[in-house]
């Protein structure tokens, strides 16, 4: 019973989050200023630094707990009050990724206005494909493919609200509702007791398939200089263009990706790591219903919606495929076509378009806060210098695997940005050749995407997964993620490893 002012201050305190991880947050906040105090002053902020890192990740890890945007954002200002990172830094770190920022407001924010279109789509294929490792490799294979060409972040929001979109249906029937009536799929009160089971077993089949998807978007994304912020910046400092970039980091992708498909099929096969969860025939059987109740209410003014989000979509594919502006331009573009032309004039209507996006670009904002830490302190300099002592040809393949390792905790986008202006200053500097700074280059492309697959702050998309509402709904957590994200893990980075040391 909270009776007192600092009890219901400790009882606001990160709100229903559980007693001990209020208490792991407290501590975390005040071991770092007593490090950095009680150390010595040259490695002080160095420990204090990696403490951060892995003081965020634990927010990160523990997500489902409480969202991370609040215990995260508390570590980040403390880092600055501490000073190390300046609030400088941390615009430098935001204005550096704008387009990523931007893409996060209005993509996902556009995607949400296509989801009749995808529900439509995607429950025509889930119905009609009733082998679970052909479904599998359909979502896997269309998502690396969508990724090579468009953006990862963009796929996975697509995912995303295909996920939303299963799950709501069901959750309303199962909690004795109709198809037309307004209903909260977040709370399971409502939950019959003959379909608890089921809805175990349907989320247990959706986390299958769509950390398939998010695997794809790593598979497909690495191959191509559109496919991942990193992959842009990485051409641009090498001058390289679309087939260039494909041509140099085909020996290393395209094995990846065979080897990653393979993958897929084995896992569903076997049923390893919380894999190979079949629809049940009950979910089968509400699904088909709520497909024929589309079918039978649609208007002609239902379809006209329809045309309009497919003709908005192939402007879309058509945009990012040729680069025509940056991707968060495009999505307020797709925004204001499909508003305008279907109807959604009022702004309690936009809004809602925008509750997915807007609190995972804030934690963006505050991931960059801690990158602004790794950057100011110079955490990965040791490293970096360790890898480019060594003899030439053992470079590539220790590039490959210090910066796997470090975008499996950080950030891949930010790993390659500071590997690749070293190596380029190397370069500049005659420490190395052209020969063997696109050796580096492609090593770094590939270690950066692949490994980074092993823990969802390792990539964006992976992160976006985590934080997204379908997240909770299935169960799918930090550690899940990480347990299935594992034999993807030692098959991605193993192949990529041994082709960057073989193939090149």
């Amino acid at each position: 019973m909270v009776s007192t002012l600092p009890q219901a201050i400790l009882s606001n305190f990160l709100g229903n989050s559980p007693g001990w991880y209020k208490k792991t947050i407290v501590a975390f906040l005040i071991i770092n200023p007593i490090l950095l105090a009680v150390l010595d002053d040259k490695i002080g902020p160095f420990i204090t630094g990696w403490a951060l890192i892995i003081e965020f990740i634990f927010t990160l890890a523990m997500a489902l707990k409480c969202y991370p945007l609040q215990p995260g954002g508390l570590l980040a200002i403390e880092a600055i009050i501490l000073g190390m990172a300046s609030p400088e830094a941390v615009y430098t770190e935001a204005k550096h990724n704008f387009e990523v920022i931007l893409l996060l407001m209005f993509m996902v924010a556009g995607i949400y206005f296509m989801k009749n279109l995808l529900l439509f789509v995607f429950t025509k294929i889930l119905l009609r494909v009733r082998s679970k490792t052909i479904l599998s490799l359909l979502f896997c294979f269309s998502a690396a493919v969508l990724s090579a060409f468009l953006d990862a972040l963009t796929v996975t929001a697509v995912v995303i609200a295909v996920g939303v979109g299963f799950y709501s249906v069901y959750h309303k029937v199962a909690s004795g509702k109709k198809f037309h009536h307004s209903h909260d799929h977040a709370v399971d009160d409502g939950v019959h007791d003959l379909h608890h089971e089921d809805l175990i077993a349907f989320r247990h089949f959706l986390r299958s398939v769509l950390m398939h998807a998010a695997i794809g978007t790593a598979l497909g994304g690495v191959t191509t200089l559109v496919g991942e912020p990193q992959n842009l910046l990485i051409a641009q400092e090498m001058d390289w263009d679309f087939i260039t970039f494909f041509l140099k980091m085909a020996p290393v992708t395209m094995p990846v990706f065979v080897c990653g498909l393979i993958t897929c099929a084995l896992l569903e096969k076997l049923g390893w790591f919380g894999y190979g969860g079949l629809l049940p025939e009950k979910v089968r059987a509400i699904l088909e219903d709520y497909d024929h109740y589309e079918e039978e209410k649609r208007t002609v003014k239902d379809n006209a919606t329809l045309v309009i989000q497919a003709l908005v979509a192939l402007v879309l594919v058509l945009c990012l495929a040729f680069h025509l502006a940056a991707v968060g331009l495009i999505g307020l573009m797709v925004i204001v076509l499909l508003t305008a032309f279907n109807g959604i004039i009022e702004e309690h209507q936009l809004g809602h378009a925008f509750e997915e996006a807007l609190p995972f670009t804030a934690l963006l904002v505050v991931f960059f806060a801690i990158v602004a830490v790794i950057h100011e302190q110079h955490l990965f300099t040791p490293i970096i210098d360790a890898v480019l002592a060594m003899e030439p040809s053992q470079q590539p393949g220790m590039f490959f695997i210090a910066n796997g390792v470090l975008s499996m905790i950080s950030d891949n986008v930010f790993v390659a940005t500071v590997y690749i202006s070293q190596v380029k200053q190397a370069f500049l500097a005659g420490q190395i050749s052209r020969e063997q700074l696109e050796l580096l280059a492609i090593a770094i492309n590939t270690g950066t995407n692949l490994p980074s697959v092993a823990t969802p702050n390792g990539q964006a998309a992976f992160l976006f997964l985590l934080t997204s509402a379908v997240a909770p709904l299935i169960k799918l957590s930090y550690g899940r993620m990480v347990i299935m994200a594992f034999p993807y893990t030692i098959v991605l980075g193993s192949v990529g490893l041994l082709c960057v040391i073989y193939a090149l």
